[in-house]
């Protein structure tokens, strides 16, 4: 019987080696929330989590110790479709700084999902970020004691960071890539059609598999507070924007599609 050389060898258990050490890497795990919204995360990230979530809790706390309303920015960040993760990360941090000027500075707090000393290890999964976010909005209760509203970006607000007035804006946007391509080529992987219906028609949290789930997570937070009469009730639910504007009880009362909210699928 032929015999394969020392380094064929070497190379075959290498292959196996690294194989099971990534397999073990990936490994998830289902994890769940006070409120039962269950995510399937990769084992590895969850002291990464926790340790974030406490992060974002102190952070918030100190905000709330200086007397301010806290309030929370879910934008959607993922480039699909045409979207552009870089801009809008961009447009998350000028979102909050619209926010917060309209309230006041002084009066009012809102958590940037998309700021960029948020983060967990390079490789976490969106189940891994939602699974954090959902923690943070949820608190200690269930009840997001934290948490005094919620903000949905939509049209408006990345129509703004792209001056769109409801004139031509399709060409607007057109000229906006064109423009910023030639100092960031990366922009290129983004088809240019693309880009423009996205941030034309569907910038907005409506279209967003994580706001679906942030939606949701903040419904049941408001229905949890409901039902419990004695330390919050009807009048102290948490305040919901969407595109800037409240809306009407029987919305934010509504489901919606969950985007990352399931269990691991037995192997």
């Amino acid at each position: 019987m032929s015999k394969l050389p020392y380094c064929s060898i070497l190379a075959v258990v290498l292959l196996v080696t690294g194989s099971r050490a990534a397999e073990a890497a990936s490994e998830t795990t289902t994890a769940c929330s006070i409120n039962q919204f269950c995510y399937c995360v990769q084992k590895d990230f969850k002291d990464a989590v926790d340790a974030e979530v406490k992060t974002l809790r102190d952070l918030i706390r100190k905000q709330k110790a200086d007397g301010k309303a806290i309030g929370y920015l879910s934008i959607p960040l993922s480039g699909v479709g045409g979207s552009y993760f870089p801009l809008n990360a961009r447009i998350a941090a000028k979102t909050k700084e619209a926010v917060e000027q309209r309230l006041g500075s002084r009066s009012a707090f809102i958590l940037n999902s998309g700021a960029d000393d948020i983060s967990l290890p390079k490789g976490a999964s969106q189940a891994d970020y939602l699974y954090m976010w959902t923690q943070v909005l949820e608190g200690e209760t269930g009840k997001g004691d934290d948490f005094d509203f919620i903000y949905f970006a939509g049209p408006s607000d990345f129509g703004r960071y792209f001056g769109l007035d409801g004139h031509n804006d399709m060409t607007k946007l057109e000229n906006w890539y064109d423009g910023a391509v030639t100092t960031d080529p990366n922009l290129k992987n983004v088809d240019r059609s693309a880009f423009r219906t996205y941030y034309a028609l569907r910038a907005s949290g409506a279209y967003s598999v994580g706001a679906h789930d942030e939606w949701n997570v903040v419904r049941a937070i408001d229905a949890a507070r409901m039902n419990s009469k004695a330390d919050y009730g009807i009048q102290r639910q948490l305040g919901v924007l969407f595109d800037g504007k409240g809306i009407a009880p029987g919305v934010f009362e509504t489901q919606s599609t969950p985007g990352n909210v399931k269990p691991c699928e037995p192997k």
